[in-house]
């Protein structure tokens, strides 16, 4: 599935994404600078998040509190392999059954769950991105 949105339609598509996943980890695929972070904020939004979410880049996983649940938001992009994955038991926020968000996944890509939700997201332009269930 495919879906081309401009940032200002991001909220629908971030709750389509959420009501579309057979899975609470999801996998966001792209180039720097495609709206992942932008799209995670939307979708802790919509999950009743209410602090401010931040791209984890240097603390390679942020935790945010969602009405009963938490959302786990990691950014993987400056791990060097998969054992500073495991260093912070990454395979226990999988298991845990509260939502887990991912950028840069194929680092880990031998430690993720079977069942995760995939997305790709491509820029188009400034203010467009196309959002693809890969």
């Amino acid at each position: 599935m495919s879906v081309k949105y401009s940032l200002g339609d991001i909220d629908k598509v971030a709750r389509k994404l959420l009501e579309e996943s057979k899975t609470k980890i999801i996998l966001f695929k792209g180039e720097m600078g495609s709206g992942k972070t932008t799209l995670i904020s939307a979708m802790v939004k919509i999950l009743g998040g209410v602090s401010k979410t931040s791209s984890p880049t240097f603390s390679i996983v942020n935790e945010y509190k969602v009405k009963s649940e938490i959302v786990y938001h990691f950014d993987l992009y400056r791990i060097k392999n998969y054992t500073e994955a495991l260093d912070i038991g990454i395979e226990d926020y999988f298991y845990s059954g509260n939502w887990n968000f991912i950028e840069w996944p194929d680092k880990i890509k031998h430690l993720l769950p079977d069942k995760t939700t995939a997305v790709k997201l491509t820029i188009l332009s400034d203010q467009e991105r196309e959002l693809e269930w890969v």
